[in-house]
């Protein structure tokens, strides 16, 4: 059974993605810093048929991130999809006037480095099988930057130029690597079916070869 891995999991997307991929076949690894609520997505998940364990990590703690994914590797089977969508601290949306060094670089660590931390993680098999999925999710300031939400406008961007690159370098090994970017709240972008659509969209760039960036809404009919 192929296993994907949601890092930043939590009762809204993460819950959607897990559901949809659960559907397709696909056995679920929990990966955020809260160990209870790991535990009620997963049984929630499993009552409906999914199955799904958590794992605990910090995205700001690589070795706590990579324990994980080797557990769940372990647990579950390898890895064949990493979805990274752990969601920014408030502190990084900030003004550009009050954004300090060490902010930048805590938001940086956050959205780039725990990234990287994760790919060297489960890359190699996934070079290894000749297939897998690497998807990040992203907001609108991935791809403009707002002088309001000056932490992310640092971080997402250094984040997306790392998976641009993964995309070129692996586009040939049957490796996909993909971004969705998503500028707002998604309860205000008046999908038909809310999360669910969100779902479904990755599930549709895991599963069919395409460009390195979707934007989920044109970025003007967005926010954030």
């Amino acid at each position: 059974m192929p296993t994907i891995a949601i890092i930043g999991a939590g009762p809204g997307l993460g819950a959607a993605v897990a559901r949809k991929f659960g559907a397709e076949g696909f056995s679920v690894a929990l990966i955020a810093r809260n160990q209870a609520t790991l535990d009620d997505l997963a049984a929630e998940l499993q009552a409906g048929g999914v199955v799904a364990r958590g794992y605990p990590a910090d995205v700001l703690d690589p070795e706590s991130l990579v324990t994980a994914l080797e557990r769940a590797t372990t647990e579950l089977g390898r890895i064949s999809v990493l979805q990274y969508s752990p969601l920014p601290s408030r502190a990084y949306l900030q003004p550009v006037l009050e954004l300090t060094p060490e902010l930048a670089t805590e938001a940086l660590q956050f959205s780039a480095l725990g990234l990287i931390h994760a790919v060297r993680t489960v890359l190699p098999a996934m070079r290894e099988a000749g297939e897998g999925s690497i998807v990040l999710v992203n907001g609108g300031t991935s791809v403009k930057a707002r002088s309001g939400f000056a932490g992310t406008s640092v971080a997402f961007p250094a984040e997306s130029a790392y998976g641009e690159m993964l995309h070129e370098a692996l586009q040939d090994e049957g490796v996909r690597v993909v971004q969705l970017v998503i500028p707002g709240a998604i309860p205000k972008l008046n999908l038909e079916n809310g999360i669910d659509d969100v779902a479904e969209r990755i599930w549709e760039l895991h599963s069919s070869a395409g460009p390195f960036r979707t934007m989920l809404i044109p970025l003007e009919e967005g926010r954030e």
